[in-house]
């Protein structure tokens, strides 16, 4: 683990040695917590010797890169606030959502901690902080995010997260090889059908060295933005709000992808699904495109020598929105709630700490931050990403409400039942069958 700062004798618990618990069951405890929870979640309450001083838990998923900048933003904040000291933590992602839930669970959460669209309305209303007041009264500002983020985070009318950064997701392909091969560059506002037709060609005139395109079936974000481009939602409400015949309809289309060669076998594509950057198959060499998140361009970029280009999901690209890569949410319990939300409004609005920040957790949500950062990046392959988001936000459309509760079971199961199509164990209609029952019965707790 990681700490910004020296442990402090009043925060000095140990997490790593915690069993994680099941999401459902242990944020359903605490439903019936205190939130009034005093030093046992505020750690750090002001000692008689140092009247003054504040201490902070703050615990966010990430990695080294991640942590160091962090760390610095921190720094940043203490010269500014000096009798408030920070204690952050972090982790991967892997597990950090089990972490934060055992953590509630036990009276010992962070009073400011990060979050993401599979748990905030999970989080909103029992754990989260509704943050509308502060926006209200001017200690939260919002006002130089794009409309769409300023609203994004907001669950049932209560504000359980500002974002952090914005994103988009972006078709991610190798130019080395796309030229190599003396064919066309995949343009935005290429048809599914149009990408598909490419590939085939493209993994012919490789030889079947490599493919032309990623099979997307398991990824929830392409199969949204293809359900949006046909005028449906992957919700409505907490409901699913697409019907059975269209996941068929979008299993048989990759199905005859794959069977025309112009995405990889199964055996491939499971390995990509998994969602490690380094596995994906642009950066692998087993292929000409993956789909992933714009901001990811740099890292991909450190694991292959090709030149990489980054293009709109095929399909209308309206149906993109400008989406929160992640959030910053506040702890009901923290027994130093202004200064939690004091420390989130420095994080996503202090141009200098955006400038330390830079990009890592996508771009700033603040303009001004934004703009400052854009100057300052010297990266190609994130000037790159910078450059696309900034042309398709011109064409974004409107965004989708913050899923429901059960947004990550139903994330899994199309993984799931893609994957069993893509194995050939069911048909696309056993397998849309499948993920209705499941996702379904996720989506009614």
């Amino acid at each position: 683990m990681h700490h910004a700062t020296p442990q402090v004798a009043a925060c000095a618990r140990d997490h790593r040695n915690r069993r994680p618990t099941r999401l459902g069951r242990v944020l359903a405890a605490t439903l019936v917590l205190p939130l009034a929870l005093g030093t046992a979640v505020a750690c750090g309450e002001d000692t008689p010797s140092a009247p003054q001083t504040i201490t902070l838990n703050m615990f966010y998923w990430g990695g080294e890169a991640r942590a160091k900048l962090t760390d610095q933003a921190l720094a940043l904040y203490k010269t500014k606030k000096p009798n408030v000291t920070v204690k952050a933590t972090w982790q991967a992602n892997q597990g950090y959502f089990d972490k934060l839930a055992t953590l509630v669970a036990g009276n010992d959460a962070p009073c400011v901690f990060q979050m993401d669209d599979n748990f905030l309305a999970d989080y909103a209303g029992r754990v989260a902080l509704d943050l509308t007041p502060y926006t209200a009264n001017g200690k939260l500002n919002v006002s130089r995010f794009p409309p769409s983020l300023k609203e994004y985070g907001t669950v049932d009318g209560k504000l359980a997260g500002v974002a952090f950064g914005e994103n988009t997701p972006g078709m991610v392909y190798s130019k080395t090889k796309v030229q190599a091969l003396g064919i066309e560059e995949p343009q935005t506002g290429w048809t599914w059908e149009k990408l598909i037709s490419w590939a085939t060609d493209a993994t012919t005139k490789a030889g079947g060295k490599y493919y032309g395109t990623m099979d997307p079936s398991a990824d929830y974000k392409a199969f949204w933005m293809w359900i949006r481009q046909s005028g449906k939602q992957l919700y409505n409400g907490s409901d699913l709000g697409f019907t059975k015949e269209d996941l068929v309809k979008w299993f048989d289309m990759w199905k005859g992808a794959r069977d025309a060669k112009a995405a990889p076998p199964a055996d491939i594509l499971s390995v990509a699904n998994a969602g490690d950057v380094t596995k994906q198959i642009v950066v692998t060499g087993q292929g000409l495109t993956s789909f992933l998140w714009a901001n990811q361009m740099p890292e991909l970029a450190k694991n292959t020598k090709d030149q990489l280009g980054v293009v709109a999901y095929p399909g209308d690209p309206s149906a993109q929105w400008a989406r929160a890569s992640m959030y910053l949410s506040v702890f009901q319990g923290c027994a130093n709630k202004d200064e939690a939300v004091d420390l989130v409004n420095f994080l996503v609005n202090d141009v200098e700490a955006g400038k330390i920040l830079g990009t890592e957790r996508g771009l700033p949500s603040n303009l001004d931050v934004r703009a400052a950062v854009e100057q300052s990046v010297t990266d190609a392959n994130m000037k790159t990403s910078i450059a696309f988001e900034n042309d398709i936000s011109a064409k974004f459309g409107q965004a989708p409400p913050v899923p429901p509760k059960g947004h990550s079971t139903v994330r899994s199961e199309l993984r799931k039942a893609a994957e069993s199509v893509q194995f050939g164990k069911a048909t696309s209609a056993a397998a849309a069958d499948a993920f209705f029952a499941a996702a379904t019965a996720a989506l009614s707790k």
